[in-house]
């Protein structure tokens, strides 16, 4: 489930692209989180802050942040990885629910150095959770990008926090783990290695060739050009409708796609069940702290024939807070769900 390219030096941009594979809609809305915002840490509330930037974000079912960029050019992408185990909850470490893991990160920080500063010096846990619709545990791993060019990938791999910090990290599909990936894609040839270029959708073979064409892509003239080149590298990398493997979550289909402009602050978005393009310019955008929330609703406004389409910004609309999913509401829906069965 999942690809995140990055693309580091499109004629003086930094550009990241992202696919996200499932079997199912999740719902996906547009967000716009201005600054000055409280939140807590969706766990036991010991962890609380004010949102230093705003951020543009899509979410699952708008209780979740899984992918978005900050309005200082720092962008983060949830994507799914089998082998994560996050460990037993330790109360004397700082604990992120994984809702809202990512939004903590957007709203606090400028650059990929500073979050993972953060993040291995407090030795900061996630909090696995539920989803209480599906009863599903989500296994999940962060890609970090931002506007100089840096790159880290956060993974949870036997209770233990592993973070891969190097600018040289442009690709990350999920199993195995990433430091097995890069052991996997030098047999590749063009890469190191002399095996044809794999085509299936294992997400070794997606890291090998997203790996191999962002690496050939040629300068772009215009922002244009280098958007259309980075969403040809994610089309490649994508997967096509059909019936998910079982037990394979990581198997499903591509529901949609993004490229984020991180030097021009530019997020775009397109459907592959609603097949409109929109994008939003950040610089559009009020993120003044007092600002409301604001919220574009794709599930309703975007759609092939009379929909959205193009530059969105002033399409967002308040229609109350992001309300992200906490441990307790979690339990609570879980408790009611046991009754009801």
């Amino acid at each position: 489930m999942c690809t995140r390219v990055m693309w580091p030096d499109a004629n003086g941009a930094v550009l990241v692209g992202r696919n996200m594979d499932f079997r199912f809609d999740l719902d996906t809305n547009l967000w716009k989180l201005p600054r000055g915002a409280k939140r807590d840490d969706g766990v036991a509330g010991k962890l609380t802050w004010t949102a230093k930037y705003g951020s543009v974000v899509a979410t699952a079912m708008d209780i979740f942040t899984v992918d978005g960029m900050n309005e200082a050019g720092l962008s983060g992408h949830i994507l799914w990885l089998a082998e994560s185990n996050y460990g037993t909850l330790d109360d004397s470490r700082p604990a992120l629910s994984q809702a809202i893991w990512l939004q903590y990160l957007l709203d606090n920080f400028a650059t990929v150095a500073e979050a993972v500063e953060w993040m291995a010096q407090n030795n900061v846990q996630v909090a696995p959770m539920i989803d209480p619709a599906s009863g599903e545990k989500p296994q999940l791993h962060l890609a970090l990008d931002d506007a100089t060019g840096d790159s880290a990938i956060i993974e949870y791999i036997d209770g233990e926090l592993q973070i891969h910090h190097d600018r040289s990290y442009h690709v990350m599909t999920n199993s195995p783990p990433f430091d097995q990936q890069l052991k996997l894609v030098g047999q590749f040839d063009g890469l190191g290695g002399d095996k044809p270029l794999p085509g299936s959708t294992l997400a070794a073979d997606r890291f090998a060739r997203a790996t191999y064409y962002v690496g050939r892509l040629s300068e772009p003239k215009t922002q244009l050009e280098a958007i259309a080149a980075m969403f040809s590298v994610m089309r490649n990398a994508a997967q096509p409708f059909r019936i998910p493997d079982p037990g394979k979550p990581d198997a499903s289909q591509t529901i949609w796609q993004t490229v984020c402009d991180l030097t021009n602050k530019r997020f775009v978005y397109e459907s592959t069940t609603r097949p409109n393009i929109v994008w939003v310019d950040l610089a559009d955008l009020d993120f003044s702290e007092g600002s409301p929330v604001l919220k574009l609703d794709l599930m309703n406004k975007l759609s092939l024939e009379g929909g959205i389409a193009g530059n969105v910004s002033s399409q967002f609309a308040d229609c109350g807070p992001l309300n992200f999913l906490t441990l307790t509401v979690m339990n609570e829906l879980l408790a009611a769900n046991q009754k009801q069965g």
